[in-house]
């Protein structure tokens, strides 16, 4: 009976219940929620379900997920040395049509336009007593892309990781409830029925320049997120050549699918009770929001300008797409404008700011990185 006893209690001292704390409850009780948002209310399910569950795997105590050897350490290696982020911009390559963007040059000046949300964001964070590397991570919120959030702020302010990635994720997947209010507010009527021209052909030749082209360019200007923008239009390239279907579909479905398992359960492991819940976390989630707004509100704004340079033939609700959120963004824009216009078709032109918003962000933090690495 005492060796039974002995052993119990060599047990219970092994067990993650001497460990678990009222922080790791409070973001158990985190990751259920996320779940239920994840799952129950359909917010962007294929991100919002796996970083939940991480964050419940994170706050179990004893797991050695930091320092055995293992597949989670393995994942959080992926996490700390930016290797999953690139790959994800392959798949997101795979995928994106640059046609509307190559067809409307202009609507690059709106995906830019929506950039402005980050440095609100940046100098908001620098008021509230961040340093500025840690302003320049959250500030990137504002381009609602999560993969250059975690990049970017792994490479600054990898401390806070857990509650940039989270707010990141949780504003793209809310771009249906935040962004309408926000186009209605800066648009009237009139404005949300403007019928834009329908676009012109693209070339297979102009499609297979642009990758090319914007590569070189960026990456000379910006070397930090080389591998960013690069993997971004090797992906397009796959899509676009005509002779790598094989790469173009393994891309933008198995690769991606199984790096956003990792990169997602991976951002979820960092949001252990001791780092996320803080004051910090709170002001982040808070200026996450202001810099999604305000890009929104930026992009629709110089819409406006457009709109009045073109004599009125471009619908202000595009520049909302210039945020980075693809392609929901856009698909936004084309519901607010039928709304007002049953017949509208605002779809492919918003895609044009909308793909120009993941060049813009990218361009955002390569800005940044060659500010303030080092």
């Amino acid at each position: 009976m005492e060796a039974f006893s002995i052993a119990l209690a060599s047990v219970w001292s092994d067990s993650g219940f001497t460990a678990f704390t009222g922080g790791n409850a409070i973001m158990v009780v985190v990751g259920i929620l996320l779940l239920y948002m994840a799952i129950g209310k359909g917010f962007e399910p294929l991100l919002l379900s796996p970083i939940a569950f991480g964050c419940i795997l994170g706050n179990m105590p004893k797991t050695g997920f930091t320092t055995d050897p293992g597949v989670m350490q393995v994942i959080l290696y992926g996490i700390q040395h930016e290797i999953f982020p690139p790959l994800i911009f392959l798949g997101v390559g795979a995928m994106t049509d640059f046609g509307p963007l190559i067809a409307n040059p202009k609507t690059l000046l709106l995906g830019a336009a929506a950039q402005a949300g980050v440095f609100v964001s940046l100098i908001g964070a620098m008021l509230l007593g961040f340093n500025v590397k840690e302003a320049a991570a959250i500030g990137i919120i504002g381009g609602a892309d999560g993969p250059t959030a975690i990049y970017l702020t792994m490479k600054l302010a990898p401390h806070l990781l857990g509650a940039i990635a989270v707010a990141a994720y949780s504003y793209m997947s809310l771009v249906p409830l935040i962004q309408p209010p926000i186009m209605k507010l800066f648009t009237s009527e009139a404005d949300r029925c403007i019928v834009m021209e329908q676009l012109r052909p693209v070339t297979k030749f102009e499609k297979l320049v642009f990758p090319v082209v914007v590569t070189i360019i960026v990456s000379l200007l910006l070397p930090p997120v080389t591998s960013l923008i690069g993997m971004l239009m090797l992906g397009n390239i796959f899509r676009e050549s005509g002779c790598t279907q094989r790469l173009s579909e393994t891309s933008e479905n198995a690769l991606i699918n199984i790096v956003t398992i990792f990169l997602a359960t991976g951002t979820g492991l960092t949001m252990a009770a001791e780092t996320f819940l803080t004051l910090d976390t709170i002001l982040i989630i808070c200026l996450g929001l202001i810099a999604f707004c305000a890009g929104t509100a930026a992009g629709v704004i110089f819409g406006q300008i457009m709109k009045i340079a073109s004599g009125g033939k471009v619908n202000p609700l595009i520049g909302s797409a210039g945020v980075s959120a693809v392609p929901m963004a856009a698909r936004v824009s084309q519901i607010v404008g039928q709304q007002a216009n049953p017949s509208n078709f605002l779809l492919m032109h918003a895609m044009g700011p909308n793909v120009a918003g993941v060049i813009g962000t990218a361009v955002a933090a390569g800005t940044m990185l060659a500010m303030l690495k080092g």
